[in-house]
């Protein structure tokens, strides 16, 4: 098997999919701009970064009649919502894997579908099989969720009947607190201390943030205090109330935990759970599926959108810093080559560190702004692995067809290590202490079960998302030799309850935090480009003295996941920042 860095350098050079996605998606752009060079243009607006939230910033802007301008460091364009052909055949949603949390007035605004957006929808939820001796049955149990109440009611009752009554009422408060939130996504957050600066042109400037607060709060309605709780209580403390059985609140719990480095029993913990039920594709509440073509296939949906409206997107155009004028206005970038490139503002899609304190120059920021800035909370407990398998994985619990033909538990998450809440914790506390965790909480998805374009005939690509490994590990390096030593031990797991899951692999990519943070930019690996805590929520994102997309440079904004409302492929940040933007471009072509 080829070392991961040996499989890395192949796919950037030899990856199909990073051709299709640079040339397919791209090929408008070099048409439109074969007489002058786009690089000696002036735009209204630059972005730097083409991941999904840089290409919604750019469509909207675009489309606005603002003239745009996208650069992309990478050789495809994506950010963590990519395809890559990193093992010859086999397609990798490499980063980001499934669909759910877009909004959908984006789909609709930008016309997502027209320009290729195919999403199969899964109807199984989750699946966590079990590792115990076998039952009745002959086997060991197992639990799969599902939008079939009737079936799912049954699979809970296995455990307890108690918790089977219970979770539909479950299901119904969390989705309806969810749906509460639906206003506040869409706009951007309210600017408290301008509101209570009593001026009445910022109290206009809020209005429709105001707005939000207010029907957001007519939906919760009764709901209030449960939401309350939600948002502050450990996790544990709330699914403890409503079940009784340790495998449902496991898999349950596993939404509060994902991509954070949290556990169940820390406060506030319930708020990360909520992120990822309060999704809708298609029309269907909280569903989620995979993209037709892996998640590179959303970002080329969007970018074609982008450029359909006439905006430029390049690729291997990395910026090095953002040039700021001496009245400290944003007016241009300056690429790693020495290229200038001018703007009347700049939209940054990284993180907020990266964007703040090695974007911007040196001091040009206030020092408590830098100050900050320099305290958010990147920590990640993330390690990606995709995997290519030449056949399905076989679950003693629940062994394969004889056609050995993908079944409704094979086109959910899969979560393994999952029997109980306490593996949830001996894992974190593993990873506290700087160490790899014995026994990793994984979630596997396997997208090609229900996407036939992304692995040869019969043959499989897996997701596997594994928590908790620290970003420093005591007495290690995140070397090849580590990587694999992880790796094995996430596979000897599978290998438990799959037998022959080891035989089937034919490669895998394995991405700790700091290879998470080198390829797509994530600060610290942390996928949400920081962390998902009340603290980092909402006015107080990324930080309380800059929540609105602007920055204390005029003219800069931040368009990425380190804004409200947050990670994830959702797409809202980049929708607000541009219509926050639309307003200030509006106001300096009046003058």
């Amino acid at each position: 098997m080829l070392g991961i860095s040996q499989r890395v350098s192949w796919s950037l050079k030899s990856s199909s999919v990073g051709r299709k996605l640079t040339s397919r998606y791209l090929s408008t752009t070099s048409q439109l701009n074969t007489q002058r060079d786009p690089l000696c243009q002036e735009y209204d607006a630059i972005i730097v970064g083409a991941g999904h939230n840089g290409l919604i910033t750019a469509a909207y802007l675009q489309k606005a009649g603002f003239k745009t301008l996208v650069l992309e460091r990478r050789h495809l364009i994506g950010g963590a919502a990519v395809t890559e052909e990193i093992i010859p055949g086999y397609k990798f949603s490499r980063c980001s894997y499934v669909l759910s949390l877009l909004r959908p007035t984006i789909y609709k605004d930008l016309e997502l579908k027209k320009h290729g957006l195919k999403v199969y929808i899964r109807d199984s939820h989750s699946f966590t099989p079990l590792l115990e001796e076998p039952g009745p049955s002959g086997r060991p149990r197992s639990l799969l969720l599902g939008r079939n109440e009737q079936e799912t009611c049954r699979q809970i009752a296995q455990f307890s009947k108690r918790d089977a009554e219970m979770y539909i009422k479950y299901e119904e408060k969390m989705g309806a607190m969810a749906e509460a939130l639906g206003p506040l996504l869409d706009s951007p957050p309210l600017d408290v201390t301008a509101v209570a600066g009593g001026r009445a042109r910022d109290i206009i400037n809020n209005l429709g943030a105001l707005k939000s607060v207010v029907k957001a709060g007519g939906m919760l309605g009764k709901n209030i205090a449960p939401f309350y709780e939600l948002l502050t209580a450990p996790m544990i403390k709330i699914l403890d109330r409503w079940f009784e059985s340790e495998p449902l609140k496991a898999t349950l719990a596993t939404d509060s935990v994902i991509g954070a480095m949290v556990t169940p029993d820390t406060p506030g913990s319930g708020y990360v759970l909520l992120h990822h039920v309060m999704g809708e594709i298609e029309g269907i509440k909280g569903g989620w599926g995979y993209v037709e073509g892996g998640m590179g296939a959303v970002s080329g949906s969007i970018a074609k959108a982008a450029m359909e409206h006439g905006a430029t997107i390049l690729t291997e155009k990395p910026v090095s810093s953002i040039m700021v004028n001496g009245s400290n206005d944003a007016c241009g970038v300056v690429l790693e080559d020495g290229t200038e490139v001018r703007s009347k503002t700049v939209f940054s899609n990284a993180t907020p560190q990266v964007t703040y304190l090695n974007l911007v120059p040196p001091g040009v920021l206030p020092q408590e702004f830098v100050e900050e800035i320099a305290s958010v909370d990147y920590k990640s407990p993330v390690t990606k692995i995709n995997v290519a398998v030449d056949r399905l994985p076989n679950f003693t619990a629940l062994p394969n067809n004889r056609d050995n033909t993908p079944g409704p538990h094979h086109t959910c998450t899969i979560h393994l290590n999952c029997e109980a809440t306490s593996l949830i914790n001996e894992a974190y506390d593993d990873a506290m202490n700087g160490n790899l965790p014995e026994k990793p909480m994984i979630e596997m998805c396997i997208p090609s079960s229900l996407d036939p374009t992304i692995a040869p005939e019969g043959c499989h690509v897996l997701s596997l998302f594994t928590q908790y490994t620290p970003y420093t590990l005591k007495g290690l390096e995140w070397n090849d030799d580590t990587k694999n030593l992880y790796a094995d031990k996430v596979f000897d797991t599978i290998e438990s309850y799959a037998p022959g899951f080891k035989d089937s692999v034919v490669g895998r990519d394995i991405l700790p935090p700091p290879d998470l943070e080198r390829i797509f930019g994530l600060t610290g690996g942390n996928i949400f480009h920081g962390a998902m805590s009340l603290d980092q929520l909402y006015f107080t994102r990324p930080v309380t003295s800059s929540s609105s997309y602007r920055s204390p440079v005029k003219g800069l904004y931040l368009c990425g996941s380190g804004a409200h409302p947050g990670g994830g492929v959702m797409g809202a940040c980049g929708r607000n920042a541009a219509y926050v933007a639309q307003t200030d471009l509006k106001r300096m072509a009046k003058r």
